[in-house]
């Protein structure tokens, strides 16, 4: 008899921990997106062997890839060593995109968006400095990458 009280105090706390969990995990706030970009849908593949590309084959060399349909302004893509690459939106995350907001690549391992002088790092996606502004600003648009042999592709 003593056995099956531990087994119902078991089952008990099993439930409230369950319960529990599902309740933090169930947040009222909202995903914090980013209100001025739109997440473009594309797929877009490297060939490192090509020569347009096979600047990417050492470790810290960024790219800009400006082709139609990838990204919203374009993509830059970094290799981070270790055979891994990220891939950022080349369109400054913190405003509208407009003329000025196409960034640029600035000591191999950065970019700068025109319209604010806002810089960001390609290995992190982080402002490496601290605006004075009251709103809220945002790190580099994110973009799934995958190696395969000598082929990058990035999509989202």
């Amino acid at each position: 008899m003593l056995y099956i009280g531990r087994q119902n105090n078991l089952m008990k706390i099993s439930f409230y921990i369950a319960i529990l969990l599902v309740m933090v995990s169930c947040s009222s706030e909202s995903l914090d997106r980013n209100p001025y970009l739109e997440e473009a849908n594309f797929k877009f593949e490297i060939n490192l062997n090509l020569a347009s590309y096979s600047s990417l084959t050492t470790t810290g060399n960024a790219i800009y890839i400006g082709n139609t349909g990838v990204g919203t302004k374009g993509i830059f893509v970094i290799n981070a060593g270790f055979n891994t690459y990220y891939a950022w939106e080349a369109s400054c995350p913190n405003h509208s995109p407009n003329l000025c907001s196409k960034m640029t690549i600035i000591g191999g391992t950065n970019v700068k968006c025109s319209c604010e002088n806002y810089e960001y790092s390609l290995f992190n996606g982080y402002l490496l400095s601290t605006p004075e502004t009251e709103k809220k600003v945002y790190g580099l648009l994110n973009y799934r990458t995958s190696v395969n042999g000598s082929f990058i592709t990035v999509s989202n």
